[in-house]
């Protein structure tokens, strides 16, 4: 069983910053590749940022230069810091982790998803 809980998300104005938080747990033999996605209701789940093991970063075009994202490899998390931000930012922004666990004896890797938090920008 893993988890990802993310946090921080929240209503801020335009230029304004937050930070995004994602902790993951669990069935955790290696965190590999960690990431982010924005989803507004009606639309697909779009990539945001993504973060290697080794923190090689790279970024959505509409992101760049505003967002960053980072990791804590010793408390299997995740960040995502917004600045500089538009109403187009607005959205739920969910975690995503590539996993490799043991089960039944074997390794496997998969892909896991957050519950979301939500960012509204707007004054």
């Amino acid at each position: 069983q893993v988890q990802l809980v993310e946090s921080g998300g929240g209503l801020v104005q335009p230029g304004g910053s937050l930070r995004l938080s994602c902790v993951a747990s669990g069935n955790i033999f290696r965190l590999n590749n960690m990431g982010w996605y924005r989803q507004v209701p009606g639309q697909q789940r779009d990539w945001v940022a993504t973060v290697t093991r080794s923190s090689g970063t790279s970024f959505a075009d509409s992101v760049k230069g505003r967002f960053t994202i980072s990791r804590d490899n010793a408390k299997n998390t995740v960040y995502l810091q917004l600045n500089s931000l538009r109403p187009e930012d607005t959205g739920v922004y969910y975690c995503n982790a590539r996993i490799t666990n043991k089960r039944g004896g074997y390794y496997y890797t998969d892909d896991y998803w957050g519950q979301g938090t939500q960012v509204n920008v707007s004054s």
